[in-house]
């Protein structure tokens, strides 16, 4: 009688084991998902306001905002190579702190600033919050369960566009306020949500040892890791980064431009057209990735996510195409040309590189590669839009955003073939 309570503990640990394999990454993910896209409330919600007949220099007050955040988000981009690369666990969450109030404080700031000056807080802004994906990611990275969890937390690019804009939309339908306090008052809705997301993010456990006997040991890179990694890797990293770079002019023209785009197809008082399109999008896209993860063996997982990239481009470029051609309805070609680009753009910034370093087995992080692409990317996404402006090119965005997709996402088929057969070759030799 005396080893009965020990016998049922026995058979309740693989139950209690079970369990916690389950939920834990449910809650990773949730905690992941929540913040990056409280987060957004902090960034985009500003390109609902138009501020139409509003130019300086020949550009339009909008352009030159977004060109501002932009710029700020491309050169923390750059620093994060380095910063991003050598985070350490201990502080992460004050780090998060810091930045985001820096960057709430810039809104407060450009709300109390007369145009032009505004874009010098729009500046700050970008550059604070362009380390927040890096931060968040450290906290998922390195476990059997990242691709579920990392494309959840991925998701939030387009869930959160979607949703932070439709409240920014409803504060100025619903309250009056003014496209220049609009920014502010929507980080202020989302600010005590978010303190309470941080502290879930630092309740998530490090990585267990089938974690690190599967993907590898997550460790900071110092130079010297970061010139060796590169020097073996280097051109598929650089094949990989104009790939990258093409999807984010896509994203990040649609994404800046949303409110333009929408208004020009006639959904100008329609604020929840920004929910529902996007809503729709990122469920599918959670879909897709979420049958990557099930696939154990890295190398083969890494093979297939080229192959829906490639899908990706095909997607939007077909519904560009018929667009174009008034064959395709305004709506249906956002929603088809967003899943498309998503179909991309999400893989690369959760589980192409994780796949990556899992397959190759490098002790190191995510954070490095993918700061790597996102830096080039912004830079060349702020020379589209510098180029639209300065050439004076008279398109409606819908026409300038439909030839684009064209013309990139050819461009980006190209080099995510030439990627495939490039890491292919790689393993095979390191295998052989």
């Amino acid at each position: 009688m005396l080893e009965e309570p020990s016998m049922m503990n026995s058979t309740s640990q693989p139950a209690v084991e079970y369990r916690r394999q389950l939920l834990q990454p449910v809650f990773i993910a949730a905690a992941a998902f929540l913040a990056y896209a409280s987060i957004y409330a902090y960034r985009r919600p500003f390109t609902v306001a138009t501020f139409d007949g509003i130019k300086f220099w020949g550009i339009s007050y909008q352009s030159l905002l977004i060109i501002s955040q932009v710029t700020g988000y491309m050169l923390s981009k750059f620093a994060g190579i380095r910063f991003i690369a050598e985070l350490k666990r201990n502080g992460r969450w004050k780090t998060i702190i810091i930045l985001v109030a820096i960057a709430w404080l810039s809104l407060f700031f450009f709300a109390i600033t007369p145009p032009p000056y505004g874009m010098i807080f729009f500046l700050v802004n970008g550059f604070m919050l362009g380390f927040m994906w890096g931060i968040i990611f450290s906290y998922v990275e390195g476990r059997r369960a990242t691709d579920f969890i990392g494309s959840v937390m991925a998701i939030s690019f387009i869930f959160a566009g979607g949703f932070t804009r439709s409240v920014a939309k409803w504060l100025m339908v619903e309250w009056g306020v003014t496209e220049q306090w609009m920014p502010f008052m929507t980080g202020l809705v989302f600010a005590v949500p978010l303190a309470f997301f941080i502290y879930m993010l630092e309740k998530i456990p490090p990585p267990d040892q089938q974690d690190i006997d599967e993907r590898t040991v997550r460790l900071p890179m110092d130079k010297t890791q970061r010139q060796e990694f590169l020097k073996l890797f280097g051109t598929g990293i650089a094949i990989v980064t104009v790939t990258y770079i093409f999807l984010t002019l896509m994203r990040d023209i649609r994404d800046n431009y949303m409110a333009n785009l929408w208004n020009e197809l006639g959904y100008a008082n329609n604020y929840s057209v920004f929910t529902k399109t996007e809503t729709t999008t990122s469920l599918v896209i959670l879909l897709l990735m979420g049958m990557l993860a099930l696939i154990r063996k890295n190398i083969v997982a890494f093979r297939i996510i080229h192959w829906v990239i490639v899908a990706g481009f095909l997607t939007a470029f077909i519904a560009s195409l018929l667009f174009a051609n008034e064959q395709l309805d305004g709506a249906l070609w956002m929603q088809l040309t967003g899943l498309g680009l998503y179909m991309g753009y999400i893989p690369f910034n959760s589980i192409f590189f994780e796949r990556l370093i899992a397959s190759f087995k490098v002790k190191g992080n995510v954070g490095f590669l993918i700061y790597i692409a996102d830096s080039f990317g912004y830079l060349f996404s702020v020379i589209v839009i510098l180029s639209k402006e300065f050439l004076q090119l008279y398109f409606s965005w819908s026409q300038f955003y439909s030839w684009e997709v064209l013309i990139v996402s050819t461009l980006g088929i190209v080099g995510t073939i030439l990627s495939f057969f490039y890491f292919n070759k790689k393993y095979r030799l390191q295998n052989s």
